[in-house]
């Protein structure tokens, strides 16, 4: 009873908090309370009753309820909790109302849901498809509040459904919903562990025996009035208050009619014994060899079984069917139906689970071999097959081999990688035939492709090794391999495997892309032996490519990229990169990865176009959420737009990205390459924001310090990458020299300066002018300051022109020049407010007091929309037009306004043509 009063409490709380979903809106938010109950009991103990009454009391209380049950048979079909809880409420709807309804998660969503048919294209990821399983929990709570969700038996629920609820669950509390889960604690998996209490420190609720009152009354309930104390009390003895074996016992006492007094207690035991074990197996076989099929078929079907199904697998006929099932319920077997063509339901999971232990073994392997069968002919599709097969014994049948490579397709496709390694691994032990074994090897290894980077690589090396008739199925095998071996940090291996099977093939097309991706994981190499010739020789084959494919376009992009890390001049760059896109480059091409379109956009970024990089960037974050891959995908993307954010100067949003790339990193688990990049980003980020203990948290929390690797320039000079605007080491190692070994320091800031120039990027050229002048002699100070401040009006970096500009005003008020330093701390402080670079405003409003200056009032940051007189000296400039005669205003007026006009739109003069006919588009203003 206390159970029912704290679950009425949490609908009662639920229910009034969201009476009225139509005023959802108007009602205060902190009203909306939800929460979760869970209860752990053995078997038999009353946990489906008293879910029952949950959603008795939740209908009552007109409550939207979602109920699931998981089943002992129906453990490893993917989504069968979720399909159960969410299908009733979206399968009356149409195709179209659907795709309204669901907006973009309807491909993600939908064929895990069974929704729709699995189409082409890749797979979601896990994440992402969890992440449209919460939204359309979030959607049902908020539009048909109070929601009660109620999972019976979860430590039978799929591991895909079980794993969702439980990283949901803690947002149960934040909506107006309650969450129910009733287990059997010593069986629930690891999945489920959310609802232990471990984690949350809610411990589930527990539900003790019954006490001898209780089955007292239970009994009379149940036999009559008349049941005498001494019945009932053995009554309870036998069943050691166990509700289930309770209820069956009184049934018992009531259909042989004995008489519930003290001289009949003594047959108790024997009927009790008959309820469970060898007694339930004995009671069932005296109803007759049909009937046992019948029971064998259900116990081998698992739930909601069709009595058609039913009667296909244990071989009867309808009349036949109809017959045996009626003698199974009046046994107390099958639960009572409404009508002939109900599904066929076992009175409670512990005799489902005691008749389908009782089927011998062969006979259990032989139903489920009839019940895989039967499934396809009555169209229920190779999935609902494949569980079936997984119990069969091999035989090389190349009909199951099929149907499980089937299963396993839908099932990748649906967002379950497990559940298709389960399918494909049994279709291996089959065996399939020698033309078909390395192709089940290959989609096996496809499967676990970043999840279990080891077992995906022996797959994939055995797959190399079968005889293979059809040279694409090989050629995917080896992309997919050297794909493989290069995130599992294993670049030499992919690369010579590329570089043999190149070797090997006599189709053109199909050695270009190899050696395309050879050059793509040869540059990630940090002990390439001859980089520059690798240079040379992507320069020679990019520069006779015309893009018209795919993989063309590949190979540009990557000259592109290559121009970048070895400091060509920065136009070079950019144009290969243009050339890369016009045919246009997929992020989300699971045979091709996302590496080359992102180091397409990132070159544009170091070619001070990063109004370009966000617009190619937004793009591709776009199609990966369309994609469903929310996992380590989008991960980068969020971490590199915050990246590119930091470049231009926009602290603030760069803050909010990385922190949103690094939740999502952790969400992919700890130490992967997803959370160095996000950690390391968002420690520079908060760093330029001054807040420096943060970073300092952050760092320690993540491991991310010593040891550190060995020196930079020692591995990327002899490689020739030597761009100061990618890897600045050359501008870090020149600080630290600094205090110790000032000429060395200065040397090493000039070839850094030097460098910078041949590349040619203004926001390169001016941050390493910067660094020359704070490790150079006090007298050379201004000027290059003065000089890097001119670069760096010409470039969209923000952030680092307010640097130079706070630094050239201190270098002016030292050298007494007070109003020119005015003129220069003023303009840093409001860029640096701009920026959201805290510690730097800090830094000028010192530098100011110093001076005897009182820092002005603070403006709010402008927007990114050109004033009508910036955008006319843009014009100006794009036409080679003379903008202070047109104007009428001094030189420094005009680059103050292309300044402006550079960080607004995130390009330097050589982008600024495109950026302005960007402006001009719908959605096209960076």
């Amino acid at each position: 009873m206390t159970d029912h009063i704290a679950a009425d409490s949490t609908l009662a709380d639920a229910s009034d908090s969201a009476t009225d979903s139509a005023s959802e809106a108007d009602r205060p938010r902190a009203t909306r309370r939800g929460g979760i109950l869970a209860y752990a009991a053995p078997a038999g103990l009353g946990k489906t009753t008293l879910l029952a009454e949950i959603r008795r009391l939740a209908g009552a209380r007109g409550c939207t309820v979602l109920s699931a049950r998981g089943g002992d048979q129906e453990q490893r079909v993917a989504f069968h909790v979720a399909r159960q809880l969410l299908q009733p409420q979206l399968a009356h709807a149409s195709d179209t109302e659907l795709r309204e309804r669901l907006g973009s998660w309807y491909d993600i969503i939908g064929p895990a849901l069974g929704l729709r048919a699995t189409g082409a294209g890749s797979p979601p990821d896990p994440q992402g498809l969890r992440d449209g399983l919460d939204w359309v929990l979030t959607h049902l709570a908020v539009r048909r509040a109070p929601l009660v969700v109620v999972l019976d038996d979860a430590h039978w629920a799929d591991p895909e459904s079980l794993g969702w609820l439980a990283a949901f669950a803690p947002r149960a509390e934040e909506l107006p919903m309650l969450l129910v889960v009733a287990y059997r604690p010593d069986e629930l998996p690891d999945e489920g562990a959310e609802f232990t209490g471990h984690r949350s420190g809610q411990r589930p609720l527990g539900l003790a025996p019954l006490t001898t009152d209780a089955i007292a009354q239970l009994v009379r309930d149940r036999v009559g009035a008349h049941a005498d104390d001494a019945f009932c009390r053995e009554c309870w003895t036998v069943t050691s208050g166990n509700p289930f074996e309770a209820v069956e016992l009184a049934a018992k006492v009531r259909d042989h009619g004995l008489e519930p007094t003290a001289g009949g207690a003594h047959e108790l035991r024997d009927l009790a014994a008959a309820l469970k074990g060898s007694g339930l197996v004995t009671r069932l076989e005296r109803l007759g060899p049909a009937t046992v099929r019948l029971a064998w078929a259900c116990a081998v079907l698992g739930t909601e079984i069709s009595p058609q199904l039913a009667g296909a697998v244990a071989g009867l006929g309808d009349e036949a069917v109809a017959d045996c099932a009626g003698r199974l319920r009046e046994a107390r077997v099958l639960a009572e139906a409404d009508g002939p063509d109900e599904p066929l339901q076992f009175v409670h999971p512990l005799i489902a689970t005691t008749v389908y232990r009782s089927i011998p073994a062969a006979t259990r392997v032989a139903l489920h071999g009839q019940a895989a069968w039967c499934v396809v002919d009555a169209g229920l599709g190779s999935t609902a097959a494949a569980r079936h097969l997984l119990e069969t014994h091999p035989e090389g049948d190349s009909w199951a081999v099929g149907h499980l490579r089937a299963a396993a397709r839908e099932n990748l496709r649906a967002g379950a990688p497990d559940a298709a390694r389960r399918f494909l691994a049994r279709a291996l032990r089959e065996p399939p035939t020698v033309d078909d074994r390395a192709a089940v090897l290959f989609e096996l290894g496809c499967s676990s492709l970043l999840t279990e980077p080891a077992t995906t690589v022996n797959h994939l090396r055995a797959a190399l090794e079968e005889p293979i008739a059809d040279p694409a199925l090989r050629h995917g095998i080896v992309y997919r391999l050297s794909q493989v071996l290069a995130h599992s940090d294993r670049l030499v291996e992919a690369s010579e495997l590329l570089g043999r099977e190149a070797r090997q093939t006599t189709d053109a097309r199909s050695r270009l892309r190899m050696q395309a991706e050879k050059f793509m994981w040869d540059a990630f190499r940090a002990d390439e032996p001859e980089s520059p010739a690798r240079s040379r020789r992507l320069t020679a084959l990019a520069d006779r490519l015309t893009g018209r494919d795919l993989t063309e376009r590949y190979v540009i992009g990557l000259r592109a990229w290559d121009a970048t890390l070895r400091a060509e001049p920065s136009a070079v760059a950019v144009r290969h990169a243009e050339r890369a896109l016009e045919g246009g480059l997929s992020w989300a091409d699971e045979s091709r990865g996302f590496e080359v379109p992102v180091l397409t956009a990132l070159t544009f970024l170091y070619a001070d176009r990063p109004g370009r990089a966000e617009e190619l960037f937004a793009a591709g974050t776009a199609e990966f959420e369309r994609q469903g891959w929310r996992g380590a995908h989008l991960s980068f993307a969020y971490t590199l737009l915050g990246y590119i954010r930091y470049r231009r100067g926009r602290l603030v949003e760069a803050e909010d990205f990385v922190r949103a790339g690094l939740r999502l990193a952790e969400r992919v688990g700890p130490r992967t390459p997803a959370q160095w990049y996000a950690v390391g980003v968002t420690i520079e980020v908060l760093l330029a924001r001054g807040r420096v203990e943060e970073a300092d948290r952050i760092a320690r929390e993540h491991d991310f310090g010593e040891p550190f690797p060995a020196a930079v320039g020692r591995r990327l000079d002899p490689r020739g990458m030597r761009n100061p605007a990618w890897c600045p080491w050359q501008l870090h190692l020149a600080a630290a020299e600094a205090a110790t070994t000032p000429a060395r320091a200065r040397r090493t800031a000039q070839e850094a300066v030097a460098r910078a120039r041949q590349y040619g990027a203004p926001s390169a050229i001016g941050s390493a002018l910067r660094v020359l002048a704070e490790v150079s002699a006090p007298a050379e100070h201004v000027k290059l300051l003065e000089e890097s401040v001119d670069w760096l009006d010409q470039s969209p970096a923000a952030y680092e022109l307010a640097r130079s500009l706070v630094a050239l005003g201190a270098a002016l008020r030292r050298t007494e020049r007070a109003g020119e330093a005015a003129e220069h701390l003023y303009r840093g402080l409001e860029a640096a407010q701009d920026c959201g670079a805290d510690g730097l405003v800090d830094e000028a409003r010192a530098e100011l007091a110093a001076a005897g200056l009182r820092p002005r009032a603070l403006h709010p940051a402008g927007t990114d929309t050109l004033t009508a007189r910036e955008r006319q000296a843009a014009e100006l400039t794009v036409r080679d037009r003379d903008v202070a005669l047109h104007l009428g205003v001094d030189a420094a007026a005009v680059s103050r306004l292309l300044s402006a006009v550079y960080r607004k739109l995130g390009t330097d003069r050589t982008g600024l043509d495109q950026a302005l006919r960007n402006t001009g588009r719908p959605g096209g203003q960076p």
